[in-house]
């Protein structure tokens, strides 16, 4: 994946970042604190990652992986949300309400934080906390 960065903190990796994306990452890591309270903050393969969980594979394999993640690429911000239930997956029904964002199953690509309204992210990712982990 891009966006990954060698380091061991929250802080650390808002911190290597350049501007105006290491403002936009430090507002995104903000908004998700406040929306997600309970999410510990960690670094899951050089990303921000919020929320520990085990994913279970189809086939029984089981992978250490986050239920809310951040990672800042070359020309956009991914947004990752580890949820869904039967109907699918949960970022894809915020396309509508998210319309400057690409929405792939579990992720929400953006250039800039300010293209998209903070309080439909919020609801996405309290969503995305008490919905069913899915990848």
């Amino acid at each position: 994946m891009k966006g990954q960065l060698k380091v061991s903190s929250s802080a650390e990796y808002i911190a290597k970042l350049k501007e105006p994306r290491k403002s936009d990452i430090a507002a995104l890591d903000k908004l998700i604190r406040k929306a997600a309270p309970e999410l510990e903050p960690f670094i899951q393969v050089g990303m921000l990652a919020y929320g520990h969980m085990k994913y279970k594979y189809p086939n029984g394999r089981e992978m250490d992986w986050f239920r809310i993640g951040v990672a800042s690429n070359a020309s956009y911000i991914s947004l990752y949300v580890s949820a869904g239930d039967g109907k699918g997956y949960l970022a894809e029904r915020f396309k509508k309400t998210l319309p400057k964002a690409e929405i792939g199953k579990c992720c929400v690509r953006f250039k800039r934080l300010s293209d998209l309204d903070e309080a439909v992210l919020a609801k996405l990712i309290r969503k995305g906390v008490a919905a069913p982990a899915k990848m």
